[in-house]
């Protein structure tokens, strides 16, 4: 199945979405029908202990208004994919600048949504794997940590690339996010349910 913007909408975002499905314990046979785009997403920790958190704006397609940490998808054309046809030699070469796209698009997106430098923020730590229950579409999840206090961060939101995509920034304690959770989608809810286990597993170490 195709991965082309307008598959995804016309099956993972049609209202039928779930006949789409094959029923099965293995993702891969569940959403063989399914245009499932590899999103991204970053529980972004201040330099003040506080997390990053949107408000996406009411204009979107996908969840106007919820609670979401910033994140999008990688771009295969960075690294040179600009079509699905395979070829053994490419595919092996290009592995490498594969793996390299998932670290720097989430950069990219957070520097983009959130609007503060590249040069704040640590080397993403990928933390897993989440995915929708609703449409089923998975997401890779990061931990980065900014350099920057809250109050600078709100400084530079002011001037996002893509501050139109959300209406409002929140730098909150971890503990309040809990109260955020049920109007984020479920593959946020489940990124910050591996940020928590991150955390939780730094303690026992």
């Amino acid at each position: 199945m195709g991965r082309s913007s307008g598959t995804f909408v016309g099956t993972n975002l049609s209202p039928l979405w779930e006949r789409f499905l094959v029923p099965s314990e293995d993702d891969s046979v569940l959403c063989q029908h399914t245009s499932n785009p590899l999103g991204n997403g970053a529980v972004v920790e201040t330099n003040d202990n506080k997390i990053l958190v949107l408000q996406r704006s009411d204009n979107v397609g996908e969840f106007p208004g919820h609670f979401v940490f910033p994140g999008g998808h990688p771009e295969p054309q960075e690294i040179g994919i600009t079509s699905h046809q395979y070829n053994k030699e490419l595919t092996e070469s290009i592995n490498t600048k594969v793996s390299q796209e998932m670290f720097d698009s989430i950069v990219r997106e957070v520097v983009e949504e959130i609007g503060v430098p590249a040069s704040s923020l640590s080397i993403p730590a990928f933390i897993g794997i989440s995915r929708r229950n609703l449409n089923v579409r998975p997401a890779a999840f990061f931990f980065i940590k900014c350099g920057l206090d809250s109050k600078e961060v709100r400084q530079f939101y002011s001037s996002a690339q893509d501050g139109y995509e959300s209406t409002q920034l929140y730098a909150v304690p971890m503990i309040e996010i809990e109260n955020m959770t049920s109007r984020m989608p479920g593959c946020h809810r489940g990124g910050f349910a591996l940020y928590k286990l991150m955390v939780d597993t730094r303690k026992i170490t």
